[in-house]
């Protein structure tokens, strides 16, 4: 990532990003909660691309080098902790599940970024203990090292909805299926089938941040009927990809 600026105090502060607006690569000396509480947000560093939509957020810890894009709308809560207070104790990113306490308190705290009353110390207080119970979300497209696998990917990523098995897909980059198996268990830590449908995951959430309908986004995103895509879709986000939008408190 080139020009990389460095902001040494992660802000605490609520930023408005319109549709398709992005936030450069850039990393604070501090840790940072990342929460956007409408469209679908995704952080980018090096490794790697995790998105959240409106029901989670996104740790980011201290020295991470990484951009942001909005799908849809963003009001983005942010939230700044010094390095040396990591509640999580995590040293890279992660995608947190947000319920309604924690989505307040994440409120709350960034309405008035100047106060420093007792009360607002309290609240913090009462964040940290509540992001520690907050269960971590396997959104992640990790960014693939082998030629190979980055081109099998990339063919997926053009075309959601590409049905071709991992033996076929090899075949179209001359490499063997086997040999493509192992990298994604080696480089990603999960099988093909797994780490495909965390891409049209992905994919279909952009589209419904852009008011997509849900049939059109099953179709695009390669699921058989729409019943299929709003059963995976609920299993993963815990709602229906139709209450998507309308999901911002």
């Amino acid at each position: 990532m080139p020009n990389i600026r460095h902001t040494p105090t992660a802000p605490t502060r609520v930023q408005h990003l319109a549709a398709g607006a992005r936030i450069d690569a850039h990393r604070h000396d501090d840790h940072q909660i990342v929460y956007a509480g409408s469209g679908v947000l995704a952080v980018t560093t090096d490794t790697g691309t995790w998105f959240a939509p409106g029901t989670r957020a996104i740790w980011v810890p201290a020295g991470t080098v990484h951009s942001h894009r909005a799908h849809g709308h963003l009001d983005l809560h942010l939230v700044g902790l010094p390095s040396d207070d990591n509640p999580l104790g995590l040293d890279a990113p992660t995608v947190l599940a947000v319920g309604p306490l924690l989505r307040e308190l994440i409120r709350a705290y960034t309405r008035d970024p100047a106060d420093d009353s007792p009360e607002r110390h309290r609240l913090l207080a009462v964040l940290r203990a509540q992001l520690r119970a907050s269960p971590r979300q396997p959104l992640r497209l990790p960014t693939p090292t082998d030629p190979r696998l980055a081109a099998v990917c990339a063919l997926v990523h053009t075309d959601p909805a590409d049905p071709r098995s991992l033996a076929a897909l090899g075949a179209a980059t001359d490499t063997s299926e086997r040999t493509l198996s192992r990298l994604f268990r080696r480089e990603f830590g999960m099988t093909f089938p797994q780490w495909r449908t965390q891409s049209r995951l992905y994919h279909a959430l952009r589209m419904l941040a852009d008011d997509v309908p849900v049939t059109t986004v099953a179709h695009r995103c390669g699921w058989s009927s729409a019943s299929a895509f709003i059963d995976v879709f609920r299993r993963s986000f815990g709602y229906t990809p139709g209450t998507h939008n309308r999901r911002s408190p």
